[in-house]
This record gives structure tokens, C-alpha cells and sequence, in this order.
């Protein structure tokens, strides 16, 4: 069940798909959606190292910076006011940020039950000096689940689990099915062996407890490593949505996400639910 979405909206090719995303769950589960601006704009000062006699033009890269990306976000957020009208979405609010906006977005996650987001966006678009920390910190904060969209916008219909031993993997896959976000989606299920939690009676397991909500669920278990053999598998097979929790906590920076959850969220183009 869902009943309030957080939309972060940033004025990138992420933002619109977010908000897609975000007003046709809205109507499909009458919930009510709220928008945080991600971009603080105080970060915007920073042009790197000023030549002696290039104050002023190093004040108008600021001033370009600054009214570019206001643009962009005031254009977000008539796209979301926009698309919550048509699908007649309830739109609680606009909460507008200039400081550190994770902080904004960790305070209204904590009544919300999803949050949507484009992570890439963090990477591709300089929000933060250091992105991997940012995420981290969003999670470490309890902000979660998480759908972390892609840069195009695809309908779901086909739902790939990344199946590790992880406790955190388990609870990725009860968040989703609690919420069952789009009803009626395929399930398939991957489990792979060169994993250190690898069980090869996890996959019926986990598939029995998926059929307790009624998804018919196909599932492979599959020789490799996830973290490099993961994503084609969901590319050779099509999916639209990869859920998936931590498989690793051997590295501090790393311990509320694994290396293979990190490396997708650089690189993949196929949407995220993460819940850790």
C-alpha cells in the first residue's frame, strides 16, 4: 500500500521521469505525492580557481550557473504541479531547498512510504562534491525504499530480484511486495552461486513467499559474480525494474551498499527499487 510519495525534483532528464513515475503511482494507489528541489544552490559559488583580475567574469559563470539551474528547477516543478492536474494526483506541496537538500529530503522521507528519485542525476549533473556519500548518507538516514529512476522512462511490467543470502535482501523483497507498487507485474528471480551467502534452496524460499501474494515468479540460478554479470542478465531478459538490497558489508564506506547496488546506480539504465 502506498499512500504518500517523495519526489525529488531537479530539473534533469531524471526529473521528468521521476515525476512520470511518481503521478501514475499516485493515481494508480490515490496517494498523495510531495516535491523537494535537490539542486542547493549555495554549492553554485564554487568555480574553481580565480585567476588575479577575473573576479568579474568569474562572477558572471556564477550568475549563469545560478539562473540556469533555477530555470531548470522552476520548469520541474511546473512539469510535477502539471502532471499531478492531469492524473489528478493530490499535490500536498512544493518544499523548495537552498541548503543541503539531503538533509530536506531525509526530514520529509520519514512520513513518506516511497521516495522517487533519479541517484544517477547526483553523478552526471555535479549536485555533490562527493556523490557515493550522499547516497550513503540518504540511506544510512533511513530513507528507503527508494526507486532510483533512469535517465528514460519505460512502463513496468517485468520486475527482476536480485536474490542475495543478505538479510537486507530479504527485506528488499518484503518492502516491494508490501507495497506492491504496480500490481499485476511479472516477477523473475536470480540467484547467483559465486556468491559468499549463496544457498541453493533460496530461491524456492523466496519464491514461495512471493506466491503468498499471488505473483507467479520464474527463477535462475545462475553461475557468476553480480556485480558483473547482473545487469545482463536483466538486459538479455528484458526486465524494466531491478529490485535489490546490500550483498556486502566487508567495507565501512561501503556497508550500507554493496558493491554491485553502487556500480548500478553509476551506470545502469534500467530503474532501481532500493530498500536496504
Amino acid at each position: 500500500m502506498i499512500k504518500r510519495i517523495l519526489v525529488g525534483l531537479g530539473g534533469t532528464p531524471f526529473t521528468a521521469v521521476a515525476t512520470r513515475c511518481a503521478t501514475e503511482l499516485g493515481d494508480i494507489h490515490q496517494a498523495q505525492l510531495t516535491g523537494v528541489t535537490v539542486v542547493d544552490t549555495s554549492k553554485l559559488d564554487s568555480v574553481g580557481p580565480v585567476p588575479v583580475g577575473a573576479g568579474a567574469y568569474a562572477q558572471r559563470m556564477r550568475d549563469k550557473k545560478l539562473k540556469v539551474t533555477r530555470e531548470g528547477t522552476e520548469q520541474a516543478i511546473s512539469l510535477f504541479k502539471d502532471h499531478c492536474r492531469k492524473n489528478q494526483v493530490v499535490c500536498r506541496r512544493i518544499r523548495y531547498e537552498e541548503g543541503d537538500t539531503f538533509e530536506a529530503m531525509i526530514g520529509e522521507a520519514r512520513f513518506n512510504d516511497l521516495t522517487i528519485f533519479g541517484l544517477r542525476s547526483i553523478f552526471e549533473y555535479g549536485f555533490v562534491e562527493d556523490p557515493d556519500k550522499a547516497i550513503l548518507k540518504l540511506l544510512r538516514q533511513g530513507v528507503r525504499p527508494i526507486l532510483a529512476v533512469a535517465e528514460k522512462y519505460r512502463p513496468i511490467k517485468t520486475v527482476l530480484i536480485a536474490l542475495s543470502g543478505s538479510m537486507e535482501s530479504a527485506k528488499s523483497i518484503r518492502d516491494f511486495l508490501h507495497l506492491n507498487p504496480w500490481p499485476g507485474v511479472k516477477l523473475r528471480m536470480v540467484h547467483f552461486k559465486d556468491q559468499k551467502e549463496s544457498d541453493p534452496f533460496l530461491l524456492n524460499k523466496a519464491s514461495d513467499f512471493c506466491q503468498s501474494y499471488g505473483f507467479d515468479v520464474k527463477t535462475d540460478l545462475v553461475e557468476g559474480n553480480p556485480r558483473s554479470e547482473l545487469m545482463p542478465y536483466a538486459q538479455d531478459h528484458q526486465v524494466d525494474l531491478i529490485v535489490m538490497g546490500n550483498s556486502t558489508g566487508n567495507i565501512i564506506k561501503r556497508s550500507l551498499l554493496g558493491d554491485t547496488v553502487l556500480e548500478l546506480i553509476h551506470s545502469t539504465e534500467i530503474p532501481l527499487f532500493l530498500s536496504q
